[in-house]
């Protein structure tokens, strides 16, 4: 069966769709010795011989890897810092190279998913697939309540567009601020930081506590541990994949 170029390579788990289209781009993809350099280039992934900078990728299925890591502060959600700063894929020991889903700023700690199946990421970081990312913030600003909660479940604006929160629910008042749950199914960068200062209140800890149906459970900073059969199942189906 053929099927478009960069949707195979991120089923192999080479990398996200996006990512892939970029490879196709910069001239790093040949199918059967030609240089590929239409997006729209159709393969058949058991029959084409299919090289990524020069390496061929194997043909049929891939046994993909998913490693879930509770991020300490400090450390970077990227593959490569140029800045040189600990990244998550420096702390993850798996029988194969994982990438991290997403991200979360380098000041939050949580749970972070990392994979080699490309198009389990793709959905999971697309806003149309409507994935629940949970964090639990401590804010700080002596008079946080039901006003500021209703201004982040009804929206408030950020310098690139509208921000809004699935859900946001106060869990425990402190004397001077407050410990929140907050939901949203965008993954912007430092989303609930900026939808937070926009309310005028600092955050003091943001942790990410779930991403779709994985929760980060036991994990303490630092600490990763492969996924069970069946978490990936119940995260592939949340996006609507097999098993």
């Amino acid at each position: 069966m053929r099927e478009r170029l960069h949707k195979v390579l991120a089923h192999a788990g080479v990398a996200s769709r996006r990512a892939a289209e970029r490879m196709i781009r910069d001239r790093r993809i040949r199918v059967n010795g030609t240089l590929v350099i239409e997006l729209g280039t159709q393969v058949d992934p058991a029959k084409d011989r299919i090289e990524v900078d020069g390496k061929p990728l194997a043909r049929g299925e891939t046994a993909h890897h998913y490693v879930a890591l509770n991020k300490p502060i400090g450390v970077v959600s990227t593959a490569h810092d140029p800045e040189g700063r600990p990244t998550v894929v420096e702390l993850v020991h798996a029988a194969q190279r994982v990438y991290p889903v997403g991200r979360l700023d380098i000041d939050s700690e949580g749970l972070v998913l990392l994979t080699d199946d490309g198009e389990l990421t793709f959905r999971l970081t697309h806003a149309r697939f409507g994935v629940e990312k949970e964090y639990q913030v401590h804010v700080a600003c002596s008079d946080f309540g039901e006003r500021q909660l209703a201004q982040l479940r009804h929206g408030v604006m950020l310098e690139d567009g509208l921000a809004r929160a699935v859900r946001a629910q106060l869990l425990r008042p402190l004397e001077r601020g407050a410990i929140i749950r907050i939901v949203l199914l965008e993954g912007r960068q430092r989303e609930v930081r900026r939808m937070l200062a926009a309310v005028d209140c600092g955050v003091e800890h943001l942790l990410r506590v779930r991403i779709g149906p994985l929760l980060l459970g036991e994990l303490k900073p630092g600490q990763q541990r492969e996924l069970r059969p069946r978490e990936v199942e119940t995260l592939r189906a949340a996006v609507g994949l097999e098993a």
